[in-house]
């Protein structure tokens, strides 16, 4: 018998029915779909200790259960004393089982243990992607706060298919992202 992920069973079972009546889309492949998630983590503090972005790496590749690459600079910068080639932070993109499995230890487990926790912002990008930026890496469990460096936030943004930013909200409101509540008056 062949693992599949909890939220993507829910997709099938449950959010392309409520994304169909909601949207009214005539055809299942009309309903918006996640195609993946990219967490990204910028070091900038690497230019100066080349072993920030091994311990980002390592963090990254712990949080994701998928090995984490370097990116490099794309041009020189003498401000910054950036050269270029230099590694200057980590990513990974999450398809398929691990995407959905990401997603889930996100929503149940990440994002209840930020400090005054009441939603995250939704705000997305015209397209119906949306970047949700954490400040601390802390509120991951795979993290040892024992071992840790510094504090260095990541970027994770959901990529989807839907063709609006209404539907890339509906989307990810159905799988149980905890969006803020805006207060109407």
């Amino acid at each position: 018998m062949e693992y599949t992920p909890n939220l993507k069973t829910k997709y099938r079972n449950e959010v392309i029915p409520a994304l169909t009546k909601e949207f009214s889309y005539k055809s299942v492949m009309q309903v918006p779909r996640l195609r993946k998630i990219v967490v990204n983590r910028g070091v900038g503090k690497a230019v100066a200790d080349k072993k920030l972005i091994e311990v980002a790496q390592e963090e990254l590749t712990n949080i994701t259960g998928q090995k984490a690459v370097q990116t490099f600079s794309k041009k020189d910068i003498s401000n910054f004393k950036l050269r270029k080639g230099m590694p200057i932070g980590v990513k990974v993109t999450l398809r398929r089982e691990k995407m959905y499995e990401f997603l889930e230890r996100l929503i149940a487990v990440a994002l209840p243990r930020i400090r005054d926790f009441n939603g995250v912002a939704a705000k997305f990008d015209g397209k119906g992607n949306y970047t949700l930026g954490i400040s601390e890496q802390i509120i991951f469990p795979e993290i040892d706060i024992d071992k840790m460096h510094s504090m260095i936030g990541m970027e994770i943004t959901f990529v989807t298919d839907a063709r609006s930013d209404e539907e890339g909200f509906a989307l990810l409101k159905e799988f149980g992202m905890p969006f803020k509540t805006i207060n109407k008056k």
